[in-house]
């Protein structure tokens, strides 16, 4: 498969150098998940981006292969220009340091799509880490539609404040938070576009006084667009955790989102699933609203680990809408939020992230 792949992208002419993509070095990695190929392209060394030309060239060569039903082409920020400047500069500035990482250690939580759960999860485990006695922060990554504010009670924070230290989080139950909703008013929608999306989140990671924290839990936006690659390729995360539950509709988008942390080479930690059974809170009786180990089943056949599974249960909603996380209590849906919460964090203490494999440069 990878010979078929450096053939058909060996196909596909760069107009700025007047070479193929390889030969132009323009191919970052090129990987296969399932029947999904993603390209992941380098912008062109002079000229602007030329995504929109080259994405249906890429996918009507990468296409033809037997076997791949999708393709998936995507191209990293913009890199300078090597040409030579009309004017040297009298004297070269050394290259600014990278900033340290705000905590030992990141978790990206992550689902492919929304309406899974996944902000109430991220918001949980934060609370159970806590709960552990660790200094912990939330970073609430989903620009457009934050959910912090509303899952920890602070719809009445009147904005950010900025220190000499940086930006000051919020922190409500013993977590830092940080989210977008915190700056906009309630109601009030977010019409950026994605380079603005992705200098916030930055922004919002690296300038935040996060205070030595021991785990930061960055609730992804859903999907797999710019942002969640402008993540996943910059910010120093140690590893994700997706989350989906059990029914093959939702485990699709979850497989799009492991795709992703595959092809920026971050790795996966395990799977949650999440609203696994639903407890009736009159009679107790348990009911599989949406299938049963439906993600159990995708972490084995992946060769992932399963973080552990949390139910459905009407406490849960309430208290999310309340503002009260329910991994404050010791009841039976607080106990699993601990359970995954401690799994995921000894997952992410014994990943390494790999180096990056840079292929089908000659």
């Amino acid at each position: 498969m990878e010979d078929a792949l450096r053939k058909a992208l060996s196909g596909v002419i760069e107009r700025q150098s007047g070479r193929n993509l390889l030969d132009a070095g323009r191919v970052e990695s090129a990987g296969l998940m399932k029947d999904t190929a993603t390209i992941v392209l380098a912008p062109p060394v002079a000229g602007d981006p030329d995504l929109d030309r080259l994405k249906p060239e890429i996918e009507a060569a990468v296409g033809k292969i037997e076997g791949i039903s999708r393709v998936r082409v995507v191209m990293t920020a913009h890199r300078e220009s090597s040409a030579p400047a009309r004017k040297p500069a009298p004297q070269q500035q050394p290259k600014a340091t990278p900033p340290a990482k705000p905590a030992k250690r990141i978790i990206a939580v992550a689902s492919g799509k929304g309406g899974v759960g996944k902000s109430t999860v991220s918001a949980n485990l934060a609370v159970a880490l806590a709960r552990q006695g660790l200094k912990v922060g939330l970073l609430d990554a989903d620009i457009y539609g934050p959910s912090a504010p509303r899952l920890f009670g602070l719809t009445d924070v009147p904005g950010l404040r900025k220190s000499e230290a940086g930006v000051e989080p919020v922190e409500a139950h013993g977590v830092k938070i940080i989210s977008m909703g915190f700056v906009v008013k309630p109601g009030a929608a977010v019409v950026w576009r994605g380079p603005m999306v992705q200098g916030a989140i930055r922004q919002f990671m690296t300038d935040t006084n996060w205070g030595a924290a021991d785990v930061l839990i960055l609730d992804m936006p859903p999907g797999t667009g710019d942002a969640q690659l402008a993540i996943a390729q910059d910010l120093p995360v140690d590893g994700a955790v997706i989350v989906s539950t059990p029914q093959d509709l939702a485990l699709d988008d979850a497989r799009k989102a492991m795709s992703l942390f595959e092809q920026t080479h971050v790795p996966v930690l395990g799977m949650v699933e999440n609203m696994s059974v639903f407890l009736c809170p009159h009679c107790g009786e348990a009911s599989h609203i949406f299938g049963e180990g439906g993600v159990k089943a995708e972490a084995d056949a992946l060769g992932l680990a399963y973080l552990g599974d949390i139910p459905l249960h009407p406490d849960l909603r309430v208290r999310s809408d309340a503002g009260e996380p329910i991994a404050l209590e010791d009841g039976p849906i607080g106990k699993a939020f601990g359970r995954v919460a401690q799994a995921a964090l000894e997952a992410a203490e014994t990943a390494s992230k790999p180096a990056p494999d840079i292929r089908f440069v000659d």
